[in-house]
């Protein structure tokens, strides 16, 4: 007897029938939607590249947590080897070394005919060539870090498949970690965001356990009680390593000049029956922690597009609730038009790895995930997908909700990872729990839990819009002003390049921790950031210098201390992702009254100094907006999706520039 289970579900009896062999399927489970459009199927490839780790030393011992990253652009190739199939075997035709994601890719070109794409997985781990760090506790050399095999035909007929067989019980499943050591990772995490040296953090906790059937049976288990639009399974037989991915989280596509993400971030599990599941669904919507956490991971994805993308096109375009087998989630939707001069290998390099497994800002918190899991991720949060390097058009999706197989002479042996983002909302209580039950489908597909535990909620697939936040932004204003940008390793700084730009600015970056400099700029703006502003020298020089300057959060501390006010730990708490009530007495760039901004800072400047307060949050207690001659700062984020009318404040300080 065969079933059918829905839309694509059929091609895993070709997957199911192919054992053995080097195969990938990319599946999208669930009725057809905006989400799962298509499921592509390939085996019998006659190339490959595997990239290995190479022989790098590890970074001093260092805490990211305690504001210690550190930078590091220098970059030790990467290797990978180029092989074919022949009667004996994969073989080896070149080798190939590469400092960057992206160029790695693009010298796949001379090896791939027109129409053909390589398809497969990078892990995580890549981090190392597409983020400015060096890892603590990097892959043992060798270690496979990405495969993809050369598909010049794809499979994609609906093919049923056999029954689903109950999940083989395997005893002895271990995690990295207790339930109290766990707890513990979340407060070392809120202690360091209310320190200010980052605004969340995504901790990952491990599942290991030995696996009594195929992974690929596994998969169809998966595929069938935990369907998700951007599933998918590869295997390469010889080298042992099998990937079965349930996820419904996709970092990146591009077709032709278009780019789109869709960030996931917000949780919560399915109800019981349709009024308990409209009522959970009705509290994550409302939840401040969930939404603020969701907004800040928007910022980031605009912020990560608009480094390959044009000036102004880049928006949210979809928020929705999405419901699958076991959770609901958040999702927003951000697109843009991918600059002239860049495709989609370029955009690939810039979001990965995605932001919503990673935290904010991006190179800070990777760091910081290095020093806390104590070990690589492997191919947890990395990207199974598919890349043409001619065109650039590419679909990748995030691995989460994963089982990574390995296979020796003791058997097949399964590794699961779930975690949560950590903001300073989070209950250490609550996100064990979460993390627990988004593992438990995997766990026990695994055989690993009791099958006759506490069982799960599962509903239908579901799609529910909500409100875009971010309201598109049209000036009628153009400035031809040369405008400097202090970077100070933020992951928002692009949503503040693009504002300028997209008002006729042409805008100079210029790294905040670099070398001192002289500026002919008409203004300049220095950028937000983790940590204190002493640890950004150029910062710190600008506010001496006679040029019209706008400081933001990072910069807006600057000035201060460099007025003689302190910055001190926020008494009322850090405030990250939240839009908050802003009071100005109209002697700054914000107009007299009351105005909504998204915040995103831990520390707040104090006591008396050589500047005025020309706007404070709803207690009258701490200074929100100050001015000194024609140095502005402002501790909220004006090109926040959170605050509706943050545009302004940038018109008016470029109106300043303009007429000074």
């Amino acid at each position: 007897m065969h079933q059918c289970f829905g839309r694509g579900l059929e091609m895993i009896d070709k997957l199911l029938d192919s054992k053995g062999e080097d195969r990938i399927l990319l599946l999208s489970g669930g009725p057809e939607s905006h989400l799962a459009r298509r499921s592509m199927f390939a085996k019998g490839m006659s190339k490959r590249i595997i990239i290995t780790q190479p022989d790098i030393d590890s970074q001093v011992k260092h805490s990211p947590l305690e504001g210690e990253t550190i930078v590091e652009t220098d970059k030790t190739p990467m290797d990978a080897s180029l092989q074919v199939l022949t009667d004996q075997g994969w073989r080896v035709t070149n080798i190939i070394n590469s400092n960057s994601l992206d160029s790695m890719l693009r010298s796949l070109r001379p090896h791939t005919p027109k129409g053909a794409v390589w398809a497969g997985a990078l892990a995580y781990d890549l981090v190392q060539w597409t983020q400015p760090i060096r890892l603590q506790n990097p892959p043992p050399v060798g270690e496979i870090i990405a495969i993809l095999w050369l598909v010049e035909e794809w499979e994609e007929e609906e093919i049923v498949y056999p029954d689903l067989p109950e999940p083989v019980r395997v005893e002895g499943e271990v995690s990295s970690h207790t339930d109290e050591q766990h707890a513990f990772a979340v407060e070392r995490i809120k202690d360091s965001i209310t320190s200010g040296e980052l605004y969340q953090l995504n901790f990952g906790r491990t599942w290991e356990g030995d696996l009594g059937e195929d992974p690929s049976n596994i998969f169809h288990r998966l595929a069938v009680n935990n369907p998700a639009p951007f599933s998918g399974y590869l295997e390469a037989a010889d080298l042992g390593i099998a990937l079965a991915s349930s996820s419904p989280e996709i970092l990146v596509e591009t077709n032709g000049k278009n780019i789109m993400t869709a960030p996931i971030k917000g949780t919560r599990p399915r109800g019981s029956d349709a009024d308990q599941e409209s009522l959970l669904r009705r509290d994550l919507v409302h939840d401040k922690k969930e939404r603020a956490e969701h907004r800040m991971l928007v910022d980031l994805e605009r912020n990560d597009i608009g480094i390959v993308s044009k000036p102004g096109t880049v928006f949210q375009s979809r928020f929705d609730v999405e419901a699958y087998s076991n959770v609901q989630h958040l999702v927003s939707q951000v697109t843009g038009t991918l600059s002239d001069d860049k495709d989609g290998i370029d955009a690939l390099q810039a979001l990965f790895p995605g932001g919503s497994i990673t935290g904010c800002p991006k190179t800070v918190v990777c760091a910081a995930i290095d020093e806390l899991e104590q070990k690589p991720r492997s191919f947890w949060t990395g990207s199974m997908g598919w890349v043409d390097v001619h065109s650039g058009d590419s679909t990748w999706n995030i691995m989460i909700r994963t089982l990574e197989a390995r296979y020796s002479t003791q058997g097949w042996k399964g590794t699961v990872v779930a975690g949560g983002g950590i903001t300073i909302e989070s209950n250490p209580d609550a996100e064990v729990a979460e993390a627990t039950w988004k593992a438990a489908a995997l766990r026990r597909a695994c055989g690993w839990l009791n099958p006759d535990a506490k069982t799960i909620a599962k509903g239908e697939l579901g799609i529910y819009p909500l409100y875009l936040e971010q309201e598109k932004f049209e000036s009628q204003d153009l400035f031809d002003l040369n405008i400097a940008f202090i970077d100070n390793l933020d992951s928002f700084s692009h949503n503040i390049i693009h504002a300028l730009q997209s008002v006729g600015c042409n805008v100079d970056v210029f790294d905040g921790r670099g070398e001192i400099l002289d500026f002919k700029h008409d203004a300049i703006v220095i950028g937000p950031g983790p940590s204190r502003p002493e640890i950004s020298p150029l910062s710190m020089h600008v506010t001496s210098l006679d040029i019209p300057t706008l400081g933001i959060c990072l910069g807006h501390q600057a000035i201060g201390l460099a007025k003689g006010m302190q910055l001190i730990e926020s008494p009322l708490g850090p405030v990250h992702g939240v839009p908050s009530k802003i009071i100005a007495n109209g002697n700054g760039l914000l107009v007299k009254g009351e105005h909504t901004m998204t915040r995103y800072n831990s520390l707040i400047l104090s006591g008396n100094g050589d500047v005025e307060i020309t706007a404070t949050d709803d207690t009258g207690t701490l200074p929100m907006e100050i001015r000194a001659g024609n140095l502005y700062g402002v501790q909220f984020h004006p090109e926040s999706i959170g605050s509706p009318d943050g545009m302004s404040v940038l018109i008016e300080f470029l109106n300043r520039v303009a007429h000074c």
